[in-house]
């Protein structure tokens, strides 16, 4: 290999500088995960008071359930948020050790931020309640009650043959009906441990759907604010765009009003693993 210290010897003369290969950059270990815990100092880690949270399987209405509520004058509901899934790393061992010495754990920061973010939703909106609807949530309703130990929840129920069948119809090849019930399940299964372990407000799909208003003076009576009629006419106001990835975006959402339920399936037609989630939500 002469050549190379021939012409590398030729680019040191003319620039001074000497080509050589690049050493691969270190990356940093992953950090071992810690134990979340509440705030130490609750009023000086948490900006946020009482959140409230809808746990809910996918296609169970929650964007129809937001758009109703953050219609309303003092509840600002927004596009699912997944802030579960905003992760901190501490890169170096000084930031490690500055955290440490202040008192942090990789966790609690995490916690701080997603409670800046979401505050930083409320505030910006100008309303006092803040709803986040991500139906992911229901996987992380432990670590969401050691971030906010006074969180609120909603648990919003369907059908589950219903559910799974809608989510099944959103892409019949990619989706068939054996992996629908799977998938969903495991939604309800997190979201009915959450309703054991935890107080709320059940508000049913079907219901809000054929009484609107009543349920929705239900649940406003829940949340502490006065039921407003205009949150019906939930078109009426603007929510910001349907997307994919963040919430509901097809028509019947965009219709601004809402639409009839699909009629309840038969017990036959219920899927033989879906029959106790089922009976536990006594749609059976």
């Amino acid at each position: 290999m002469a050549w190379k210290s021939r012409v590398n010897a030729a680019v040191e003369g003319m620039t001074g500088y000497v080509i050589t290969r690049a050493r691969p950059r270190a990356v940093p270990a992953a950090e071992p995960r810690d134990e979340p815990r509440p705030p130490a100092d609750p009023a000086a880690d948490r900006l946020l008071r009482a959140p409230v949270f809808v746990l809910s399987p996918v296609r169970s209405g929650s964007t129809l359930l937001r758009v109703l509520l953050n219609s309303h004058s003092r509840i600002h509901a927004p596009h699912e948020l997944h802030v579960r899934r905003i992760a901190v790393t501490l890169t170096t061992d000084p930031v490690r050790q500055a955290m440490e010495a202040a008192g942090h754990r990789t966790s609690d920061i995490e916690h701080i931020l997603w409670d800046r973010l979401l505050h930083r939703e409320l505030v910006r909106s100008g309303k006092q309640v803040l709803v986040d609807k991500t139906p992911s949530n229901v996987f992380a309703y432990r670590r969401i009650t050691t971030c906010w130990p006074d969180a609120r929840f909603v648990f919003l129920l369907r059908h589950p043959a219903s559910i799974a069948r809608s989510w099944h119809e959103a892409d019949p090849r990619a989706r068939p009906m054996d992996e629908a019930v799977r998938h969903t399940l495991q939604y309800m299964r997190h979201l009915e441990e959450a309703r054991r372990r935890h107080d709320g407000i059940d508000v049913r799909y079907e219901r809000l759907v054929d009484d609107t208003e009543g349920e929705l003076r239900r649940l406003c009576a829940w949340l502490g604010v006065e039921y407003e009629p205009g949150m019906v006419r939930y078109g009426d106001k603007d929510h910001g765009d349907f997307v994919k990835g963040i919430g509901d975006w097809r028509d019947k959402i965009r219709s601004g009003r809402v639409q009839p339920g699909r009629p309840l399936p038969a017990p036959e037609e219920v899927p033989e693993a879906l029959r106790e989630i089922a009976a536990a939500w006594r749609y059976l």
